[in-house]
């Protein structure tokens, strides 16, 4: 794990500051050694930030990349997606995962093309109000697309503070308040520098201070950090579920149909999807899943096809 001891006592009124001015160390590790990645690129449009996010929900960085440069050759705006069906949307999606996100992100470009002008809107609320798009997806387009100040948490966030500000080995479930309200907390004033923070704590959590394997004398925070200078110590809080394995689950199967479903112009008949699946309860389970889903279509004939 690459650690030493580093046991100290520090006083309420120095950890404070410390805490105040942990951006002054996050925002240059981060400009010296964050990755280079097409969203970060100066110039790179709020829709395309849009996408990469819907994209990079629970699918790793490196899978999302080839799909975004293909998807935004495709649909360089929301009204290009608008204006095509939403299965030329799911088709696309391929095997990224979660199809309902392409599948919202498509509903989403309606309402941009209806409702904005075509224009990714810049406030959070408006935002918000988009198919698919959450807390954190709302705060980091306003932030990385427009540079406005807003805490962006995601779980490589909540895992520094947990450990950094905390002392916790890891964070405690989810509690939207709680985490933006930690976040604020520790962001500078200024609108650029506090966009730059929010980054620098996500890539820090990305690549150094990760779950399994943190690379604590590594970490540009090692020296105030509460966990590292308490030793350590185990995390015995409440833990978010773990998910369920993905060989033999219901996810595996709704991907075997919907695979089929993208191959086949036509749609994917009974006869098909039976020759997926030997488990006949989940097979079904599954399908039906697709269809209260939106992303399939009965059509006669026992056929489904993707929704459009």
């Amino acid at each position: 794990m690459g650690r030493t001891d580093d046991r100290r006592e520090v006083s309420p009124t120095s950890r404070t500051l410390e805490l105040m001015q942990l951006w002054t160390k996050i925002n240059p590790w981060f400009e010296a050694n964050g990755r280079d990645l097409p969203w970060r690129e100066p110039g790179f449009s709020a829709w395309g930030t849009l996408v990469s996010e819907f994209m990079l929900q629970q699918t790793q960085v490196s899978r999302v990349i080839p799909k975004l440069e293909d998807f935004l050759n495709k649909w360089p705006t929301p009204i290009d997606l608008a204006e095509s069906p939403a299965s030329d949307a799911v088709r696309a999606w391929d095997r990224l995962g979660y199809p309902r996100r392409a599948l919202w992100l498509h509903r989403a470009a309606t309402t941009i093309a209806e409702q904005h002008n075509g224009v990714v809107p810049r406030d959070v609320d408006a935002l918000l109000a988009l198919t698919g798009v959450g807390d954190y997806t709302a705060r980091a387009v306003a932030v990385f697309a427009y540079g406005d100040r807003h805490p962006v948490v995601d779980t490589n966030t909540r895992r520094v503070i947990a450990r950094a500000v905390h002392g916790r080995g890891e964070a405690a479930p989810p509690q939207a308040t709680t985490d933006l309200a930690d976040m604020e907390a520790l962001m500078p004033a200024e609108d650029g520098a506090a966009a730059v923070f929010n980054a620098g704590m996500m890539e820090l959590g990305a690549i150094v201070c990760t779950a399994k394997k943190p690379l604590c004398d590594e970490c540009p925070l090692a020296t105030v950090c509460a966990w590292r200078a308490s030793g350590y110590p185990a995390y015995e809080g409440k833990k978010r579920a773990t998910q369920k394995r993905f060989e033999g689950s219901d996810r595996q199967v709704r991907g075997l149909i919907m695979a089929a479903a993208r191959a086949a112009d036509t749609g994917v008949t009974d006869t098909e999807i039976v020759a997926l699946w030997a488990d006949a309860e989940q097979r079904d389970r599954a399908l039906a899943s697709l269809i209260r889903d939106g992303l399939l279509v009965p059509q006669r004939s026992a056929r489904y096809v993707l929704a459009s």
